[in-house]
C-alpha cells in the first residue's frame, strides 16, 4: 500500500485532471467550497457523537450494557460514514462504493455486539469522525479566509483541500484490499461448495434414474432368461429365451452408453488426453444447430511455446462452452455458432457467438448466472452481449494458472 503522502499526491493529481477544463470560479468549485465549510458543523457533530458514545461504552464495558452500547456507537459511526461517502461521490468526484453490510456472526444482542466490535471498518469510521473535527476546523477557516481576502487563489486552495477530503474518505471509509479479498474468497468458497454439491446431486440422480435402473432391469431379464433356459422343452421356449437375452444385451449397451455420458460429464477423457482443442471440437460436433459450430483454438504463447492451462481451468472452460452450446441448441433458435479460444498473456480467452434471437442475460437463478459465478470463483470474467434480435456474444476470461497452482 502506498504511504499516506503518496496517496494524497495521487488524489490531488486525479482531482486536477478532472477539473483542469472546468471554469476556475464555476459551480463545481463553489459546491466544493460549500462542502469544505460544511465540514466544521458535521465534524463537531460527528466528534461529539463518537467520543460520547464510545467513552460511555468503554467505561461501562464491565457491565451488561457496556459492550452493546459500544457496538451501537460503532454502528452510528458507520452510518455517519455512509453519509460522508455520499457527499464525496456527489460533490468531490469520488468513486468509492458502498461496502458490504456488517455480517452477523450469531443472532441476538451478543451477535450484534460481536459483529460491530470485530468490524475494522466501524473502527475506521470512528477514527474518521474524530479526525473530522480538526480537519473541519482547518478547512472551514482556510476556505473562509480565501473567500474573503484570498479569492485569487481560492480555486486552487479549494481543489487541494477537496482532494485531501476525498482521500480521507477513500482511505478510512472503505474496506482495505485485504478485507475485500477475504470477502471475495468467502463468496467464491460458497459458490464452489454449492457447485460441487449440485454436481454430486446430478451424478447421483443420473446414476439412480439411468444406469442403475437399466442394470436392475438387465438383472431381471437375465434371471427370467435363465429360468426359461432351464425349463426349455420346445423350440418356442428357446426362441423366447433368446429374445430375452437379446433384450438384456440391448440394455447392457444402453447402460454402458449412459455410463460413458456420465463419465464425460464428470471429466471427459478427450480433455485429459488431447487437451482443450480436441475437447471443444468434440462438444461442438454434438451441437444440433443446423449449420454446425466452427471452432478455432490457438493456445500457443507469444514466444511460440505450447503449454496447456491448469486442468481446473481447462475443465471450467470445457463445461462452460458445453453448457453455452447446449443453451444455443435449445433456446437461441440459431442456425450457426462459433467458438474461439486463444491465449492472451496469462489469460485464457473464450468467445462464443451465435446468430440466434438474442435476449440472453445472466439474471439470478439462470444457467448463465451459474456459469458467471463458477468463473468468478477462479478470478475470471464472464460478459454477455445479447441484444433483442441477436446476435449473442459471450466473452470469457480465465486465468491460465489458478492461484493454488501459482503457489
Amino acid at each position: 500500500m502506498k504511504p499516506l503522502h503518496r496517496r494524497a499526491a495521487d488524489a490531488i493529481k486525479e482531482q486536477d485532471a478532472r477539473t483542469e477544463r472546468a471554469p476556475l470560479y464555476g459551480a463545481r468549485m463553489w459546491r466544493q467550497a460549500g462542502q469544505l465549510m460544511l465540514n466544521l458543523p458535521l465534524g463537531i457533530a460527528g466528534f461529539v457523537f463518537t467520543v460520547a458514545l464510545l467513552s460511555i461504552g468503554l467505561a461501562l464495558s464491565v457491565t451488561v450494557i457496556g459492550l452493546p452500547l459500544l457496538a451501537a456507537g460503532l454502528a452510528g459511526c458507520r452510518g455517519l460514514g455512509r453519509f460522508a461517502r455520499r457527499r464525496a461521490r456527489s460533490v468531490l468526484g469520488s468513486e468509492v462504493r458502498e461496502p458490504e453490510p456488517v455480517r452477523r456472526l450469531r443472532p441476538g444482542i451478543t451477535g450484534y455486539a460481536i459483529s460491530y466490535l470485530t468490524d475494522p471498518l466501524s473502527w475506521r469510521s470512528a477514527l474518521y469522525n474524530v479526525l473530522m473535527l480538526p480537519w473541519g476546523l482547518l478547512s472551514f477557516a482556510v476556505t473562509l479566509i480565501c473567500v474573503i481576502i484570498g479569492w485569487p487563489v481560492l480555486p486552487w486552495v479549494v481543489r487541494f483541500q477537496a482532494a485531501i477530503d476525498r482521500m480521507l474518505v477513500e482511505t478510512l471509509l472503505y474496506p482495505g484490499a485485504l478485507s475485500e479479498r477475504v470477502r471475495e474468497l468467502e463468496d467464491d468458497r460458497g459458490t464452489v461448495v454449492d457447485t460441487a454439491a449440485a454436481d454430486l446431486r446430478r451424478i447421483e440422480r443420473d446414476l439412480h434414474d439411468g444406469a442403475q435402473a437399466r442394470l436392475v432391469a438387465l438383472a431381471m431379464d437375465l434371471g427370467m432368461a435363465k429360468e426359461r433356459l432351464n425349463e426349455t422343452e420346445t423350440p418356442e421356449d428357446v426362441a423366447a429365451a433368446a429374445r430375452m437375452v437379446g433384450a438384456a444385451h440391448g440394455e447392457v449397451k444402453l447402460a454402458l452408453q449412459e455410463l460413458r455420458d456420465l463419465a464425460r460429464g464428470i471429466h471427459p477423457a478427450v480433455l485429459t488426453d488431447r487437451g482443450l482443442d480436441a475437447a471443444l471440437s468434440a462438444v461442438a460436433a454434438r451441437c444440433t444447430v443446423p449449420d454446425g459450430v466452427k471452432v478455432h483454438v490457438e493456445l500457443t504463447a507469444a514466444d511460440g511455446t505450447a503449454e496447456r492451462p491448469d486442468s481446473a481451468v481447462e475443465g471450467i472452460a470445457y463445461f462452460t462452452v458445453s453448457e453455452l452450446l447446449t443453451n444455443i441448441s435449445k433456446h437461441a433458435g440459431a442456425r450457426s455458432a462459433t467458438v474461439d479460444a486463444w491465449r492472451a498473456g496469462d489469460q485464457l480467452m473464450l468467445l462464443v457467438r451465435d446468430d440466434g434471437k438474442g435476449g440472453a442475460a445472466p439474471y439470478p437463478g439462470s444457467g448463465l448466472a451459474g456459469l458467471a459465478e463458477r468463473i468468478r470463483a477462479v478470478d475470471g470474467v464472464f460478459l454477455v452481449e445479447s441484444p433483442a434480435g441477436g446476435p449473442t456474444t459471450v466473452t470469457i476470461e480465465l486465468p491460465w494458472h489458478t492461484r493454488a497452482a501459482r503457489r
